[in-house]
């Protein structure tokens, strides 16, 4: 077993109103000080995050309004928290959530954690390969560790501390030492940034990240071998403003492996959208897409609107151009019966043109009942949905005994990740657990659909 003399391991779990640290507030911290051995001290508190708390959110961790109404906002909290954390390692079941959530709001509240990691989820792959599963639920339950509290930060924590200590007992390889040792130097990079960040890059597909003095993402890139990638940034001697000041901003590097180059470039794309680094250009543009939207009106009925895309928004269906709106909503209205005056393709208080032509049978004037119409209108949205393309991209894994995955179902693209190489791929139920969500864009639908239609691109 490993013991660290000279700083102890901060177990932490948070939950939040959101995914994303900029745009969402914490609502509950816990952090246990353990040194190996035992429990030293544990510290748990609610937050009133200064955001309503998402319903969903609410389900799902058991945290309300009401419960934080009262509670001490971050700012108040950061003093204690930045206290326990900055002298020691951070401990997190899938670290980079919980960790840059605290760092924002730790900085937002004049605080600067620079602390090394250790993420429970990767050293369990390290430690325990070959489990089905490294969700904290399960592979709790595959050494049964009771989780008292699942979706609240003291339980999850107290769970994680446990796992935690399981590891340390069999990390015959030292893993866990590898993930905190540095490397040797080399003499061609910009003054700020470790040599050993960039001796360490394995040569292998992968999305690399450039941090600047306060670990903030200032750009995003992909790469077919990281190492090589990476060290082409640093070659050459052009003397511009705009590369001096970029690396001069780089002080850090960090790193996400994938199996594949496609995988790297679809998260290279989600992880643009997300953090929009300073340095990136390109996927930086504003989409103007477009969506069906569907809702029921004051009389029962289901109405289908064209409508821009709005950012955590689910559409039906989604197009770029609104006038291929106009012709999909036109044809749906043809071959359903759909009124066009509930689908606002007409306005005005003169007759429907639907009942005119023969395909409205009265139920904008409520001559028609309106379950009957209800059936017709999802009858043409499961239509459209089955015309849309899907595709399971299997490949190579990252270790030996998985596989990687890339699921696209009926236009909209699912998420990825890796799956035991015995399991059945050609059940995308069989998988779809295995693999984690992730926001689509217009990108990753051009680097998928050549897939869909059988012509991979290069």
């Amino acid at each position: 077993m490993q013991y660290l003399c000279y700083r102890m391991y901060a177990i932490v779990d948070i939950e939040t109103t959101g995914g994303h640290a900029s745009a969402s507030g914490i609502t509950e911290v816990a952090i246990y000080l353990y040194d190996g051995r035992e429990l030293v001290q544990h510290y748990e508190t609610l937050v009133n995050p200064g955001v309503p708390i998402p319903y969903y959110i609410s389900v799902l961790t058991g945290i309300s309004d009401e419960m934080v109404a009262d509670a001490p906002p971050f700012e108040a909290v950061a003093p204690m928290v930045f206290s326990l954390l900055k002298d020691n390692i951070f401990v997190a079941h899938n670290v980079n959530f919980d960790y840059s959530f605290l760092k924002y709001h730790l900085e937002a509240a004049g605080y600067d954690l620079q602390a090394k990691k250790l993420c429970t989820v990767r050293l369990g792959r390290k430690i325990f390969p070959g489990l089905p599963s490294y969700s904290l639920g399960n592979i709790c339950r595959h050494f049964e560790i009771p989780i008292n509290g699942r979706h609240r930060a003291s339980g999850d924590a107290e769970a994680t501390m446990k796992l935690f200590g399981l590891m340390l007992q069999h990390d015959h390889t030292q893993a866990i030492a590898g993930m905190l040792k540095g490397g040797s130097k080399e003499q061609f990079l910009p003054p700020n940034l470790p040599p050993e960040q960039v001796k360490d890059l394995p040569s292998a597909p992968g999305v690399y990240y450039f941090h600047d003095q306060k670990g903030k993402v200032v750009y995003v890139g992909k790469a077919l071998d990281l190492k090589k990638r990476v060290n082409s940034h640093f070659t050459g001697n052009n003397p511009g403003r705009q590369r001096q000041n970029f690396l001069r901003t780089i002080h850090s590097i960090t790193y996400q492996p994938t199996a594949t180059e496609l995988m790297a470039s679809i998260l290279e794309s989600v992880e643009i959208k997300r953090l929009w680094p300073p340095f990136n250009a390109a996927q930086k543009h504003v989409e103007y897409k477009y969506g069906f939207y569907l809702f029921e009106d004051q009389q029962g009925y289901l109405r289908i609107a064209i409508e821009k895309k709005r950012k955590h928004s689910h559409p039906v269906h989604c197009f770029n151009l609104l006038v291929d709106g106009h012709r999909v909503l036109r044809t749906l209205i043809k071959e359903f019966k759909l009124c066009p005056k509930l689908c606002f393709l007409q306005k005005g208080e003169g007759t429907c043109a639907g009942i005119t032509a023969g395909t409205c049978n009265g139920a904008c004037k409520q001559e028609e009942d309106a379950i009957l119409y209800n059936d017709r209108v999802m009858e043409a949205i499961r239509y459209l949905q089955q015309q849309q393309p899907s595709v399971t991209i299997v490949d190579k894994g990252l270790q030996p005994g998985e596989r990687s995955c890339i699921l696209m179902e009926k236009g909209k693209f699912y998420g990825m990740g890796y799956f035991p190489e015995h399991l059945d791929h050609s059940d995308p139920e069989a998988i779809r657990s295995f693999l984690t969500p992730y926001p689509e864009n217009d990108t990753i639908i051009g680097l998928l659909r050549p897939y869909a239609t059988g012509i991979p691109g290069e």
